[in-house]
């Protein structure tokens, strides 16, 4: 006999049940500042990933002057193997700037409006462009929202219209 009035739930392989799951998925999905540094992490993870490959394929590394020739093997590949490195980081740290960016304010705009649209990413992609470019004056800044709003308004109308 179930002494128990209450019907058991059933629960997830860590022992929250789907109410607490879902709980915890909404609250970090519209939560800015863990949008903030969710985007900051993957895009560091992808813009390391993407500069290796791109460091591979470029020949703007070490320039092969005698010195360097006359290094051994090992040397060289140590050197070489550094200047993929740097320019890995390089390449991490802007995928991370630009993706805390975007997805922080992407996530502030669609708090503002309550709608969940194309806008938003077009709002925040002329954003992220107009910080990313502030350096270059406000020609550079009008030129960069340009650019960035239509590039996440491409995005994301591929993504939301792509079966």
């Amino acid at each position: 006999m179930n002494m128990n009035p209450m019907p058991q739930q059933p629960t997830q392989p860590g022992g929250a049940s789907p109410q607490q799951v879902a709980l915890f998925n909404s609250v970090f999905r519209e939560n800015c500042p863990f949008k903030f540094v969710f985007g900051g992490v993957t895009g560091f993870a992808l813009g390391g990933v993407f500069g290796i490959v791109m460091s591979s394929f470029e020949f703007a590394g070490p320039q092969l002057t005698p010195a360097l020739q006359e290094l051994s093997t090992k040397e060289q590949m140590k050197i070489m193997l550094k200047d993929m490195g740097n320019r890995s980081y390089s390449s991490a740290k802007n995928f991370a700037v630009v993706a805390a960016i975007f997805s922080s304010s992407e996530c502030f705009i669609e708090g503002y409006r309550a709608k969940n649209d194309i806008y938003n990413g077009a709002a925040a992609g002329c954003f992220t462009g107009g910080v990313l470019a502030a350096k270059g004056g406000a020609k550079a800044s009008a030129f960069g929202c340009a650019g960035f709003a239509a590039f996440s308004t491409a995005i994301d109308y591929w993504m939301r219209h792509s079966d």
